[in-house]
């Protein structure tokens, strides 16, 4: 069988600006494709990427050319499998227990949720992006990592340079430099934390994983804090702006959802339509073939969930937004043992719970401009600004 198709063109700047635009022509023609520029074979296909995801006996979750772990600075639980994964996900997994996110997260997401709703001006255009969807966000993870110290404009400032690193696939200079800075700030907070909670304990992660009867390595637990900060920020506020552009470009969809109260539709919708993390890598451990090409052992394979999510074998015009569809299975809080662990507290905190508070709030509230909203992001991707006018 031949090898992968090779497609020299397409640029990291490209997919960083517009990835949608290459994963349709990509699915028609080439769903298997080796993008030097990124350095992976990509897959578009939601089958394929779900295949991949799901067999991690021979699609490892090691990449050995991440840029992760120079973002991190350690080899995270993101890029291992087995047992090792395991242990470490399982040690934080105790502060996301259905009783917490009920109990202790839930209650105070909604306090929050009304702090921040409340200082909002009206009349006038605001950007809901740094005056609501980051800051929230930013608040209730400090609260859950046992950071409460960091102030929301650190722990947004650590997240972005995390994620920046993280899916800088063209390895440029400066957001490693940047992520470097962060780095030595977090590692203080982190610190100074665990000897706080050592003497007062509580339900955080941070709490949790050092008190735990047979804790990980300490470089571990540090590393699973900035997991979470890198991902815990940008999907929830990715995924609630990108909800709320979708509704308020679809004024009939929002009278529904208004009327029928399925803001978990509006959700699922949101974060299938534009996923905040678009992409995965796999290394292959053995020599397979995908789509009647060969697939040599020590490939990168990028799934793409993005384009998963707007597959036309599973969606019709998956390009749109649309939070009246027939429900079908997106892809992305993933699949197989790297399922999100944020998904259950994404699904009650933005979708039942921020939704419906912003539109009680301000039922008239409109989108000014929809055409300056800018979309960025090859690893994760989201808008960069939400202009409304709240009344």
């Amino acid at each position: 069988m031949p090898l992968a198709p090779v497609n020299e063109d397409v640029t990291v700047h490209q997919l960083i600006d517009t990835p949608y635009t290459f994963y349709k022509q990509a699915r028609a023609n080439t769903p298997v494709v080796t993008l030097p520029s990124v350095k992976r074979t990509l897959l578009t296909k939601a089958v394929d990427c779900r295949y991949v995801k799901d067999n991690p006996q021979l699609f490892s979750s090691n990449d050995p050319s991440t840029p992760m772990e120079k973002a991190f600075e350690a080899h995270t639980l993101m890029r291992k499998d087995g047992a090792e994964h395991m242990a470490e996900r399982n040690a934080m997994m105790p502060t996301f227990a259905p009783k917490n996110l009920k109990g202790i997260w839930g209650p105070m997401y909604e306090k929050y949720a009304e702090e921040y709703l409340d200082r909002l001006p009206k009349d006038e255009v605001i950007d809901l992006f740094p005056l609501l969807a980051g800051p929230l966000a930013a608040r209730i993870l400090a609260e859950t990592m046992g950071m409460p110290d960091a102030s929301d404009e650190d722990m947004q400032h650590w997240s972005q340079a995390l994620i920046d690193g993280a899916g800088n696939f063209g390895w440029f200079d400066e957001p490693f430099v940047r992520v470097a800075k962060a780095n030595v700030a977090m590692n203080a907070n982190i610190e100074a934390n665990a000897d706080r909670l050592r003497a007062e304990p509580d339900q955080s992660a941070l709490s949790v994983m050092i008190h735990a009867e047979n804790p990980i390595p300490w470089s571990q637990i540090v590393a699973n804090i900035k997991i979470a900060i890198g991902g815990g920020i940008n999907e929830p506020r990715d995924a609630a702006l990108t909800i709320l552009y979708g509704l308020l470009t679809n004024p009939d969809q929002l009278e529904e959802i208004k009327a029928s109260g399925n803001w978990s539709a509006a959700f699922e919708e949101g974060v299938r339509w534009v996923a905040p993390i678009q992409v995965s890598s796999r290394l292959v451990l053995e020599d397979t073939q995908i789509r009647d090409y060969d697939i040599p052992k020590g490939t990168v394979v990028m799934t793409c969930q993005a384009s998963a999510n707007h597959d036309e074998d599973v969606f019709e015009d998956g390009h749109l937004y649309n939070a009246l569809r027939k429900s079908a299975p997106h892809q992305s809080f993933g699949s197989g043992p790297h399922h999100c662990m944020g998904t259950h507290m994404a699904r009650m905190m933005v979708g039942r719970m921020l939704l419906p508070m912003i539109f009680d709030k301000f039922p008239n509230m409109r989108l000014v401009d929809p055409e300056t909203v800018v979309w960025k992001g090859f690893g994760f991707r989201g808008p960069l600004n939400l202009p409304v006018r709240l009344t």
